[in-house]
C-alpha cells in the first residue's frame, strides 16, 4: 500500500508539471496561481489511496484524481468572488490579484479542465465515473445556494444546516472515494462504502472546521480565530446556541447578533463566553465523533484487508483530530 505522504507527492509533482504557459495567459495564470497555493490535496489522494485498496497499478486514477482537485479548486475560486475573501492559504484570492471577471472565466476554464481529465478514466468505467462526478458538481452547486441563502434567512434547523455542509463539502469526499474504487475495479458494495465513508468523514470535517474557528488557535489555525462570529455565519455552534439559550443569555446573543457598532475582540469573546455557558463545544465535539464513528463503521465493512484499510482510517483521524 502506498503512503500517504508518497500519493500527496505524485499528486504535487503531476501539478506542478502542468503547463500552463498557453494563450491567453490571462485566462491560465490564475489557474496555475490557484494551483500552485498548495493545500493537502485530500480529493486526490482519497481517490489514489481508494483505487489503491484494490489494485497496486494506480496509474489509470492519477489523471481523474487530479480532476477532482482542479474541479475543488474551481469552486474555491468562485466562493472566494461571492464570499467577498480577500486571502486564501495566506495569499490574495484570484480576484484581488487579478479581477472577478478574469476570476470567473478563469474558474470555468477550470471547470472545464476538471472535465478533461475526468475524461482520462478507463473505458471499464468512464460513464459510471463520468455519471458520479456531474452529479457531485451539481450537489456541490447546491450546497453553495443553501449556504448563501441561509446568510438572509432567521432559522435554520440543525438538520438544513447538515445536509448543507453535506452538499457543500462532504459529497466531493464521497466521491473521491468512489471514483478511486471504481477505477481501482472495486464491486458496487465497497465503491458505495466507501462513498459514505467519505460523506461522514466529511461531515465531521466541516464541523472540527467550525470548531476551530472558535476554539482553535490563531498560529496553527492559519486564520484569524473568530470569523464566524464577526459574521453572524450560521454555524453548527450558532445554531445550537440559539436554539439552547434562554432568558437573559438569549437576550444578549441576540443583541451581538444585531449589533452594527461593535469591537470585534469584545464581540468574540462575549459570543465564546455564551457557547461555553450553554456547552456548546462539548455538543459539537460529540456531534463529529458520532459522524467519525459512522465512517468508520463504513470503512470497516469494505472488503479488503485490515492493514490495507488501515491508512485510510488514519488519515481520516488525522483530519478529526486536526488543529488547523
Amino acid at each position: 500500500m502506498l503512503q500517504v505522504k508518497e500519493v500527496q507527492s505524485i499528486v504535487n509533482q503531476y501539478i506542478e508539471n502542468i503547463d500552463w504557459g498557453i494563450s491567453p495567459q490571462g485566462l491560465y495564470d490564475p489557474i496555475a496561481y490557484v494551483l500552485g497555493l498548495g493545500g493537502k490535496r485530500i480529493r486526490p489522494v482519497l481517490s489514489i489511496l481508494s483505487a489503491n485498496l484494490f489494485t497496486s497499478d494506480i496509474t489509470s486514477v492519477v489523471t481523474p484524481a487530479i480532476g477532482l482537485e482542479i474541479f475543488h479548486n474551481f469552486s474555491l475560486l468562485h466562493d472566494d468572488i461571492m464570499d467577498h475573501a480577500e486571502m486564501r492559504r495566506n495569499k490574495p484570492t484570484v480576484h484581488m490579484k487579478w479581477n472577478e471577471n478574469t476570476a470567473i472565466l478563469s474558474g470555468d476554464a477550470m471547470l472545464i479542465k476538471a472535465y478533461q481529465h475526468i475524461a482520462e478514466t478507463p473505458s471499464y468505467c468512464l460513464s459510471e465515473v463520468f455519471s458520479v462526478f456531474s452529479k457531485t458538481a451539481l450537489e456541490v452547486c447546491e450546497g453553495q445556494q443553501y449556504d448563501m441563502e441561509f446568510e438572509l434567512r432567521e432559522n435554520v434547523s440543525e438538520s438544513e444546516y447538515l445536509e448543507m455542509i453535506r452538499l457543500k463539502t462532504a459529497v466531493l469526499l464521497g466521491a473521491s472515494l468512489q471514483i478511486g474504487a471504481l477505477i481501482g475495479k472495486a464491486n458496487e458494495k465497497d465503491a458505495q462504502l466507501l462513498y459514505d465513508f467519505g460523506i461522514n468523514v466529511g461531515l465531521a470535517f466541516q464541523l472540527k472546521d467550525d470548531l476551530l474557528d472558535v476554539y482553535g488557535e490563531a498560529e496553527t489555525f492559519g486564520k484569524n480565530i473568530g470569523g464566524d462570529i464577526l459574521c453572524n455565519k450560521k454555524t453548527y455552534l450558532l445554531l445550537q446556541a440559539l436554539e439552547r439559550a434562554t432568558g437573559d443569555t438569549k437576550i444578549e446573543l441576540q443583541e451581538w447578533l444585531n449589533k452594527k457598532d461593535y469591537i470585534a475582540s469584545k464581540k468574540i469573546a462575549a459570543v465564546t463566553e455564551i457557547y461555553n455557558q450553554l456547552g456548546i463545544k462539548s455538543l459539537c465535539e460529540e456531534k463529529i465523533n458520532a459522524f467519525f464513528s459512522l465512517a468508520i463503521q463504513c470503512l470497516d465493512k469494505v472488503q479488503v484487508s485490515l492493514v490495507k484499510k488501515d491508512i485510510l482510517r488514519d488519515l481520516a483521524e488525522e483530519l478529526m483530530y486536526r488543529q488547523v
